[in-house]
């Protein structure tokens, strides 16, 4: 019957056939009329040839991040949108890294290479087995929007745990080498895009991202919003940028003419432009930036002034904007060809044979070496932030371990969000269970994030019904071969309970895991009354009924969507329940039917458990489905992704506070993915560890770090504040008083602070006291670990203008990641250029002017106390003349 065909399998045939008739088609045509396919001739001139086969209309798609086959020329259809932040996302089975703000947790530069690098082998290869699949669709590609590079300027924003902290310096040599691992270093092949985003002057808050509109100061954009994309083009030759959704100077990011000429005329900037999602729909949307009034106007302002690529659905309005006379078809070629040449860059319209690339085997995918790379990039993110008489290590002679908190189990802490899906995810629970074979480790969730979030969990097999005779547990399932629950189903049964993720198999037999949809009904039945949330997690669209009343419904091609609805419910009584889930050609469907379920003393539970044990580690902090990108999320200390407060929740703390009077050796581990306030804590709890959201290995890694497998070296790339009281307004975009260059205050724990089981001593500092302004300068200095574990040490380099009231207070310019065992010293050097030590100018941008800079390196930033006792070595430098940098 043509209801139960499966669409996915015909469009992946239908795919098939048209690479199979290009080839064919291409072949039989003379070499003169498809120079496009000469790879003989360079890219320049195959651009050229192809661009001026296309009609007005074919140029205008191949705009859209779904762009269509052009058939008659032989060009498959292309998906643009990817991502792959710590890992690839959204395509099914991948290795899960640290999240971003874990990474540069690292301060590891090559680290973060080697990651990228196994990301875009992971990538290449996925790309290349949808292909042969017939899957050309979304997170199927080539082309990643990936690294978000916006300066995490204040903790509350909800995105800043995807970027790399709040130091320019930091995020831009991170960046540099992520873009080099993602880009490859083929002369003539891209081995995937990298796109750095968002451009410019982006973070927060979420809620008024369509309409904001940001004036700052020029120093604060020179010093601290540029300097990191500026090198991301110089250094890394990234290929692409993402613009912003905000105004900047009253002129909207996607169709500015300003960043327009810095990107491209002042920095030299080659690849193309991708907006930000439906931001174009912005310039014209009613409430946004109403700029202009219909799509015509904006794409047409939009595509002038540099977007090349249009992340929705307003492009096809550039034929109107022809028409009206709004922009040229010559203008239209200039984006078009930008893309094209991208596309070829990739090795799309090349032999196989001839990319180097194509050739990666699929089982890099979630190799054992990719594993390895995981765990050790998991390790080295942890940060020791405090060890009172050295409570950790932990001895593995212990026979009782209570595992305590919301993120003690809990997987999504782990994969924090833009993320791929591990096929061994490691808990804290689970890692030290491992850990401590021989102990009796036990778990307790203790509270949940906050007090008016539930802690959602898959509802249970055993008060789930097929019918309403409740002979049988589980529900009935009806799996069918389109998006709309049309026709008879391909599969009828019964699933015990909703809790699935299908990477590339097939949900059942003879169903596509492309377009497919599934009915799930029967009864539920509570066994204790109370105030219960009913939801569902899902990935692409889902809709959750109770007694035939739509209690939840969403649909999101992006990424999982968590929806609930609380609901008083009678223990004993029969609910009729239905879960309709579909399917519409994403790469990586999920779902799952959630409750939280009420009557559970989560915290006297938790207690009577570390009562009874030996040691007590406490698993907190927050949730990816607390803060993100645009949630709809509204409780006290939450709004729309963002926080309106920064302390650990309350509920959390009343937690920490009745464990800690039992007296019990005990250690908080923080899993999050923005800096915390976390003031009783950090006065009552001996020990603490920041461990962000860790990746599939986060669980061994804390282990590993617990009990004394691995010494922490892991450094804050953000500070954190004690109270927001600390800091301005988040819409301030002011550098005023924020990040550790310009505040004042006495932060709970600094930038770039961090704690070893070693100690390291800082001697025999060399640097010239005389340097001219327009040459760069050697530093280099000796360290040695004087304690009795081999250990990391993060050494850093601080500049100060003690003379400059305007500059920052001190600004990181160096760092090293270093491996020193026990006993022995390393000697550590740093070349300082000009353009590190200059200094905003009104006339000239950035100049090196003549005076006193004061140059620090140690393992910390400087204070009386880290000079006088050998953490940190300071010289006094001269700087001779004038330098503009450019």
């Amino acid at each position: 019957m043509v209801d139960s065909l499966n669409i996915g399998q015909i469009r992946g045939k239908i795919n098939i056939i048209i690479s199979f008739l290009m080839i064919f088609f291409l072949s039989s045509c003379n070499q003169e009329k498809m120079a496009f396919m000469d790879t003989s001739l360079d890219n320049e001139e195959r651009v050229k040839d192809l661009v001026s086969r296309m009609t007005l209309e074919e140029k205008v798609f191949q705009m859209l991040h779904e762009a269509p086959a052009i058939e008659r020329l032989g060009i498959p259809e292309y998906n643009w949108w990817n991502e792959c932040l710590h890992g690839v996302a959204r395509a099914g089975l991948a290795t899960v890294f640290p999240q971003a703000i874990g990474m540069a947790a690292m301060w590891d530069d090559q680290m973060m290479f080697d990651i990228a690098d196994a990301i875009s082998d992971e990538a290449r290869a996925k790309h290349h087995d949808f292909a042969k699949q017939g899957k050309r669709g979304m997170s199927q590609g080539l082309t990643f929007w990936t690294p978000n590079i916006n300066i995490f300027r204040d903790p509350r924003w909800g995105r800043g745990m995807e970027t790399y902290g709040e130091c320019p310096y930091l995020t831009g040599e991170l960046a540099v080498n992520f873009i080099r691992g993602l880009q490859g270093d083929h002369p003539d092949y891209l081995k995937l895009v990298a796109t750095a985003k968002h451009f410019a002057v982006h973070s927060g808050p979420e809620p008024d991202r369509h309409s904001f509109n940001v004036h700052p100061s020029q120093r604060d954009l020179v010093e601290t919003y540029y300097p990191h994309f500026k090198k991301a083009v110089k250094e890394a030759g990234v290929y692409s940028f993402m613009c912003a959704y905000n105004r900047l100077f009253d002129e909207p990011c996607c169709g500015s003419e300003y960043l327009n000429s810095l990107l491209r005329d002042e920095w030299g900037f080659e690849g193309y432009v991708v907006s930000d999602c439906w931001a174009i729909l912005d310039f014209y949307n009613p409430g946004d930036h109403e700029v202009v009034e219909n799509a015509a106007q904006a794409s047409a302002l939009a595509v002038r002034f540099g977007t090349d690529l249009n992340c929705g659905s307003s492009y096809p309005a550039l034929l109107e904007a022809v028409a009206n006379g709004y922009i040229t078809e010559e203008e239209i070629d200039v984006s078009v060809s930008r893309l094209i040449l991208a596309r070829m860059k990739l090795g799309m319209f090349d032999p196989p044979s001839m990319v180097p690339f194509a050739h990666i085997p699929y089982d890099v995918v979630d190799s054992e070496l990719h594993r390895k790379l995981a765990l050790e990039a998991a390790r080295k993110s942890m940060v020791l932030l405090k060890n009172d008489n050295n409570t950790l290590p932990f001895s593995k002679n212990v026979s009782s371990v209570a595992v305590i908190g919301p993120n003690a189990h809990n997987v999504d802490a782990l994969l924090a969000n833009y993320n791929g899906y591990p096929s061994e995810p490691i808990t804290p629970y689970q890692g030290i269970s491992r850990k401590l074979p021989s102990a009796n480790v036990k778990y307790a969730l203790g509270s949940r994030y906050a007090e008016e979030f539930p802690y959602m969990t898959v509802i249970p097999s055993h008060i789930l019904f097929t019918d309403e005779t409740l002979s049988e547990n589980g529900l009935q399932s009806e799996y069918f071969n389109n998006i709309d629950f049309r026709g008879n189903p391909e599969f009828s049964g019964f699933d015990p309970k909703v809790d699935f993720q299908w990477w590339t198999n097939s949900p059942k037999p003879g169903v596509s895991n492309d377009e497919f949809s599934v009915r799930w009904s029967g009864y539920l039945v509570p066994d204790v009354s109370g105030k219960y949330a009913l939801g569902v997690e899902g990935f692409s669209g889902f809709r959750l009924y109770l007694d035939d009343e739509l209690i939840v419904e969403n649909f999101s091609l992006y990424h999982s969507m968590t929806d609930f609805k609380f609901m008083q419910l009678e223990a004993g009584k029969k609910y009729k329940i239905v879960l309709e889930f579909y399917q519409d050609n994403n790469t990586h469907p999920m779902v799952r039917l959630l409750w939280d379920k009420p009557g559970q003393n989560l915290k006297q539970e938790a207690i009577e458990l570390a009562a009874q044990s030996d040691l007590v580690i406490l698993c907190m902090g927050l949730s990816p489905l607390l803060e993100g990108e645009e949630m709809a999320v509204d409780i006290p200390g939450f709004f729309g992704g963002d926080r309106t407060d920064i302390v650990l929740p309350a509920i959390q703390t009343d937690l920490v506070k009745a464990i800690m009077e039992l007296g019990k050796p005990t250690v908080m581990v923080l899993l999050n993915g923005s800096a915390l306030a976390f003031n009783w804590e950090a006065d009552n709890v001996p020990a603490i560890i920041e461990a962000w959201y860790p990746g599939q290995a986060g669980g061994q890694a804390i282990a590993d770090v617990l009990f004394g497998d691995y010494n922490p070296a892991g450094r804050l790339p953000v500070t954190f504040y004690k109270s927001i009281n600390q800091i301005p307004d988040f819409s301030d975009y002011s550098m005023d008083g924020r990040t550790y260059r310009y505040f004042k205050g006495e932060p709970l724990y600094e930038f770039g602070f961090g704690l070893s089981y070693t100690t390291f001593d800082y001697s025999e500092l060399n640097i010239d006291t005389q340097v001219m302004a327009d040459e760069s300068f050697d530093v280099s200095v000796l360290v040695t670990n004087t304690g009795s574990m081999d250990g990391d040490e993060v050494v850093q380099l601080y500049v100060s203008y003690p003379d400059n009231h305007m500059a920052p207070i001190r600004s990181l310019q160096g760092f090293r990641r270093v491996f020193i065992p026990a006993g022995e010293s390393r000697e550590v050097k740093f070349n300082i250029s000009p353009d590190q030590i200059g200094l905003f100018h009104p006339e000239h941008g950035k100049v090196v002017s003549a005076g006193k800079i004061h140059v620090y390196v140690g393992g910390k930033q400087p204070d009386s106390i880290s000079l006088k006792n050998g953490n940190v070595v300071m010289s006094k430098v001269e700087i001779l003349g004038e330098f503009i940098c450019r």
